[in-house]
C-alpha cells in the first residue's frame, strides 16, 4: 500500500514542492511542463487538439471541445483548486451543488462520483483521516465550460473527516477487561474443581489402603488370615505369638472343677477362651492315663499344666486357681456382668422348694457375684458336663468385658481379691494379662470355644485342626487308647440319666467309657465283671470309682473290647462317688 506522502509516488515522474500543510509537512506535486499543463485532460478521448483554458474538469467530456485539465494541487496559471493556497492566487471555487451557471448548463452542477484525495507520502505521523468528497451531480450531455477559465472551487467544508475507531477507547477496554476476568474466573473454577477431585481421590486411596493394611495386620483379610490354609505371605499358625494361661474354677460348696485356657494372640490381635472338658485324657506323671478332672485333684496345678502341654502341644505360662468365693468377689469388684442365660438357676440358699430362681433364663441378664457363681457351676438334671462348662465360659467372657483395660488398675483388682497366686505367675503378670484380654473383649475380638473330645477322652480330628492347631498353635498328642482301662457300662437302674452320670465319673477317674446300652428290666444289685485275672485290680478300682461295694466285683464274661464290664443296678447312687 502506497503512502500519499511519498515523493516517489505515482508514475515515477519528477515532483516539485508546492507548499506545506497545516502540520508543517511539505506537499509535493508532479512536475509538468507548461504546454502539458495547459492541455485538456480528456480521460475518455474527446476531440483532440482543442483546448479551452479557464474551465473546470469535465470527467465525461460530452462537449464538442475539451475542457482545461483539473489540477487538484495546482497553484499557477489560474487552474484548479489549491487546498493549501500556496499559489500566487486562488481560483474561484466550483459550486458542488450546481447553484451557479455552468457553461451550456442547466443550472445544476454535474454529479461527480465520490473520490478520495491522495496526498503524496510524507514522513511523520499524523492522525489518519479519510476525506469524503460529496458526490456531484452528473453533468448533462450538453454541459460546457462557461469559457471564463474558472475551475470548480472546492471548499474545506465539503470534506467530512471521520476518525477511525480507537481500539483503546474506554468502552472497549472495559469490555476486554470484563471478558478477560470472566474467562479467568472460569479457568480458576476449573482448576479448583480439578484440585478438589485430585485431593478426594488421594484421600480415598489412603483410606482404602489403610483399611486393607489394618485387616491384613489383624489377620482378618479373607484368604489371608492365620486360620486359612495355604502358605502365602501370612504368619503360620505355629509361628504366631501367643500368651496362654490356664484357669481352674474350684467349686468349694459342691465339689468339682472346671478348666479353661485363656489365650491372647498378639499376632492376630484375637483373644480366645478354650473350654476343656473334664473327660480330656491326659498322661499322668507316672505315665498312666488319667483325665483332666483327676489330674487337677491328684497332680495339682503344676502336674496338670505339664500334662496339658504334652497333650495339646502348647506352652502354658501359668495357672490361675479361681475358687468360687474369689469369683464372687471379682464379679462384685468389676460391677456385675451381663450374660445371656440359658437356664433358670435355683437359689442354693433357698429353704423352701418352689421359691423364685436366683438366676432367670433370658438375654442380657445382670448377674451379681453370687448369681454369677451359681450360674457358672449350675448343671441341670441329666445335663452333660459340657453344658455347665459353657456357662462357666459365659461368666469369664462377662468378667473380661467389665474388667479395666489398664494394666495397673487390673493389677490392683487382682490384689484386692486377696488370693494367693501360684508361681511362676505374679499379681502384675495376671493383671496385665487380664487387661489385655479385656481390651480385646470390649472391641469384639474375644470368642469362646469348646474343645471337642471323643467318649474315651481323646481328641478328635476336628479338635486337632480347629482348636489345637489354629487357636493354640499346637499339635494334639492324645494318650494311647490302650493305656487306659476300657469300661463298658450297661444301665439296669431304670433311670436313663444314670448312664451319663456314670460316664462322667468314669472319665474323670481316668477310665475309657464304652456305652453298653440299657437293660429291658431293672436289676436290684450292680456287678463289676472282669475276664482276665490281671484285670481284677482294675475292676476293684472301677467299683470304688462308681461308689459300688467291693463284693460287686466278680469274674465273668466281658462284652466287646472292654476290659471291665459294669451292670448298674438299683443300688447305684450317683451322689455317693
Amino acid at each position: 500500500m502506497n503512502d500519499g506522502y511519498d515523493a516517489g509516488h505515482g508514475d515515477g515522474g519528477p515532483y516539485e514542492l508546492v507548499g506545506y500543510d497545516e502540520y508543517g509537512r511539505p506537499v509535493y506535486r508532479q512536475a509538468v511542463d507548461q504546454q502539458t499543463q495547459q492541455q485538456q485532460y480528456d480521460p475518455y478521448g474527446g476531440q483532440g487538439g482543442q483546448t479551452q483554458q479557464g474551465y473546470g474538469y469535465d470527467p465525461y467530456a460530452t462537449g464538442g471541445h475539451q475542457q482545461p485539465a483539473y489540477d487538484p494541487y495546482g497553484n499557477g496559471g489560474g487552474y484548479g483548486y489549491d487546498p493549501y493556497a500556496t499559489g500566487g492566487h486562488q481560483q474561484p471555487a466550483p459550486d458542488p451543488y450546481g447553484q451557479g451557471t455552468y457553461p451550456g448548463g442547466t443550472g445544476q452542477q454535474p454529479r461527480v462520483t465520490e473520490q478520495t484525495a491522495c496526498i503524496p507520502e510524507q514522513t511523520g505521523h499524523a492522525p489518519e483521516r479519510t476525506a469524503h468528497i460529496p458526490q456531484q451531480a452528473r453533468p448533462a450531455d450538453d454541459a460546457r465550460d462557461d469559457g471564463d477559465g474558472s475551475a470548480p472551487d472546492y471548499r474545506t467544508e465539503q470534506f467530512a473527516f471521520v476518525e477511525e475507531p480507537d481500539d483503546d477507547s474506554e468502552d472497549v477496554i472495559d469490555w476486554l477487561k470484563f471478558t478477560e476476568n470472566r474467562t479467568e474466573r472460569r479457568e480458576e473454577a476449573r482448576r479448583r474443581a480439578r484440585s478438589r477431585i485430585i485431593a478426594l481421590t488421594v484421600v480415598f486411596a489412603l483410606v482404602v489402603a489403610g483399611g486393607v493394611g489394618y485387616l491384613w495386620y489383624a489377620g482378618k483379610l479373607p484368604g489371608l488370615s492365620a486360620s486359612d490354609k495355604g502358605t502365602g505371605t501370612t504368619t503360620a499358625a505355629g509361628a504366631q505369638k501367643r500368651d496362654v494361661l490356664v484357669v481352674h474354677l474350684h467349686d468349694t460348696e459342691n465339689g468339682g472343677t472346671s478348666t479353661a485356657l485363656l489365650v491372647d494372640n498378639a499376632t492376630t490381635k484375637q483373644g480366645t477362651t478354650v473350654l476343656l472338658p473334664n473327660s480330656l485324657a491326659l498322661t499322668a506323671e507316672d505315665g498312666t492315663t488319667t483325665t483332666l478332672a483327676k489330674s487337677v485333684e491328684d497332680d495339682g496345678s503344676e502336674g496338670t499344666r505339664t500334662a496339658l502341654d504334652t497333650v495339646l502341644g502348647t506352652d502354658i505360662e501359668g495357672t490361675w486357681r479361681l475358687d468360687t468365693p474369689f469369683l464372687l468377689t471379682l464379679v462384685d469388684l468389676v460391677g456385675n456382668i451381663e450374660v445371656d442365660t440359658d437356664a433358670d438357676v435355683p437359689d442354693p440358699d433357698a429353704k423352701k422348694k418352689g421359691q423364685a430362681p436366683l438366676v432367670r433364663k433370658g438375654k442380657g441378664q445382670t448377674l451379681s457375684g453370687k448369681m454369677a457363681v451359681a450360674y457358672a457351676t449350675h448343671r441341670g438334671p441329666g445335663e452333660a458336663q459340657d453344658a455347665q462348662l459353657e456357662r462357666f465360659g459365659q461368666v469369664l467372657h462377662g468378667v473380661l468385658r467389665k474388667m479395666t483395660s489398664d494394666p495397673d488398675a487390673a493389677t490392683t483388682t487382682v490384689q484386692t481379691l486377696g488370693q494367693i497366686i501360684e508361681p511362676p505367675l505374679t499379681d502384675a503378670d495376671l493383671g496385665a494379662f487380664l487387661a489385655g484380654l479385656s481390651d480385646l473383649a470390649k472391641g469384639g475380638d474375644h470368642r469362646t470355644k469348646l474343645l471337642p473330645v471323643e467318649e474315651d477322652g481323646t481328641l478328635t480330628a476336628e479338635a486337632s485342626d480347629g482348636v489345637v492347631k489354629d487357636v493354640l498353635g499346637g499339635t494334639a498328642k492324645s494318650p494311647d487308647r490302650d493305656a487306659a482301662v476300657t469300661v463298658s457300662v450297661r444301665n439296669a437302674t431304670g433311670d436313663e440319666d444314670n448312664t451319663e452320670k456314670a460316664r462322667v465319673v468314669l472319665l474323670n477317674g481316668g477310665f475309657t467309657f464304652l456305652e453298653g446300652g440299657t437293660a429291658g428290666s431293672a436289676e436290684s444289685a450292680s456287678e463289676v465283671v472282669y475276664a482276665d485275672p490281671a484285670e481284677k485290680e482294675n475292676a476293684a478300682e472301677v467299683a470304688k470309682t462308681l461308689g459300688l461295694p467291693a463284693d460287686a466285683v466278680t469274674k465273668g464274661k466281658v462284652s466287646g473290647n472292654a476290659r471291665v464290664t459294669v451292670v448298674l443296678g438299683q443300688d447305684y447312687d450317683p451322689g455317693s462317688q
